[in-house]
């Protein structure tokens, strides 16, 4: 069965004394009462993950188990069973467990056509986000949503908690930096679940020619933005513990330059390392394994940050960490090409490198950000569905 994989692969813990006051929250997908009768009788598309879970108990194989007829499967990144590393091309496939064709949104099919969607009645969305700008999850919603109001086809999104819904903050994206780490004028924190994100898209018509898709969210159950939600599966393979989903608002910039977020490590997203940097005590060397083929500095020892007991000043503080930025790209002056093309997509401007290069501080910085922060919180209100 599908859970099997989930349990294996993705079982996945805090590093930490970190506390959660989860009560009973339970995802959208639970409430298996307020949307089964909207998926009788009707062929499905459903876009899931390896998250995409009630239980131990896949989605696809609920709703199986209630015969309900799924036609496609539709995966993002990282594929259906988020084990593929980021970037990594993912091909159509057939689901070995259950027979029914996979449809791989990701590297130059990105956006489901209306072939993909032929025969079909409804499509159900239901993938664990981490509520971050730059993580690709957010564009394939934005990309099925645009199919389904371009073919007059309903959405059904099952909702999830946000990890990181507990805050708003970061550059806002300006609209010259659009791409699919980044489509929106959010910020990289936005403070939201994939089903407030979603209805942000259609009130906001930010989906392609100004459309609507005719969307129904199923809400969490006992979801507050205040609390910490643990998440039990992992995201995707270069975020495997909830030290690395807290960290990686502050570290996704880092992609963006020749520093080393730990990918071919133990630690993916917990770390920043590279040779050149001074000799650090802590030192990791990466290699190349399913998460990551071909990290940077592979094979190479690297001298570096360990930043996993730092994760207590992201909660407390309720904001990214733009310190460590503003500290290693001191090494860019004497560095060439430390800043890659995709810093900017990532920041979502130009400004922020320009910002780092004249060495401003870090509380300049953030000051740079706040009056467009503010307006997206005039924005993110209208849409919230929880408190």
């Amino acid at each position: 069965m599908l859970k099997q994989f989930t349990i294996i692969f993705f079982t996945f813990f805090l590093q930490g004394t970190i506390s959660f006051s989860q009560g009973n929250i339970q995802p959208g997908a639970y409430d298996i009462p307020s949307y089964l009768p909207l998926l009788k009788n009707k062929n499905v598309i459903i876009v899931a993950n390896q998250t995409s879970v009630i239980g131990h108990t896949h989605i696809v194989d609920s709703l199986l188990k209630r015969q309900i007829n799924i036609l496609r499967i539709f995966s993002p990144e990282h594929g259906f069973r988020g084990t593929a590393s980021a970037g990594e091309k993912i091909d159509n496939s057939v689901d070995k467990q259950t027979g029914i064709p996979i449809v791989s949104l990701y590297g130059n099919h990105k956006k489901p056509t209306a072939e993909d969607l032929d025969s079909t009645d409804i499509v159900v969305f239901d993938i664990q986000d981490v509520g971050v700008r730059f993580y690709t999850y957010i564009s394939t919603l934005q990309y099925v949503m645009e199919s389904c109001a371009e073919n007059n086809i309903p959405l059904l999104l099952l909702d999830r908690p946000n990890p990181n819904g507990f805050y708003v903050d970061g550059p806002v994206l300006k609209p010259d930096f659009k791409s699919f780490i980044g489509m929106q004028p959010v910020p990289v924190v936005y403070g939201m679940t994939i089903g407030e994100y979603a209805k942000m898209l259609n009130g906001e018509h930010w989906l392609e020619n100004g459309d609507t898709c005719d969307l129904t969210v199923i809400k969490c159950i006992n979801y507050t933005h205040d609390l910490l939600y643990k998440l039990s599966v992992a995201p995707s393979p270069n975020l495997p513990n909830m030290t690395a989903v807290y960290l990686y608002p502050s570290l996704g910039f880092f992609e963006g330059t020749v520093i080393s977020v730990g990918r071919g490590t133990k630690y993916p997203f917990q770390v920043l390392g590279a040779p050149f940097l001074p000799k650090y005590k802590f030192t990791f060397t990466p290699k190349s394994c399913p998460a990551s083929l071909k990290p940077k500095f592979m094979g190479k020892k690297c001298y570096a940050l360990n930043l996993q007991k730092d994760v207590a000043k992201i909660l407390t503080k309720k904001q990214i960490n733009i310190g460590w930025l503003v500290q290693l790209s001191r090494y860019a002056k004497d560095k060439p090409g430390f800043f890659k093309k995709s810093f900017n997509l990532l920041a979502g401007n130009a400004a922020l490198q320009k910002e780092l290069m004249k060495f401003k501080s870090e509380d300049a910085i953030r000051q740079s950000w706040q009056k467009d922060l503010k307006k997206f919180k005039t924005i993110r209100a209208k849409y919230l569905l929880y408190p």
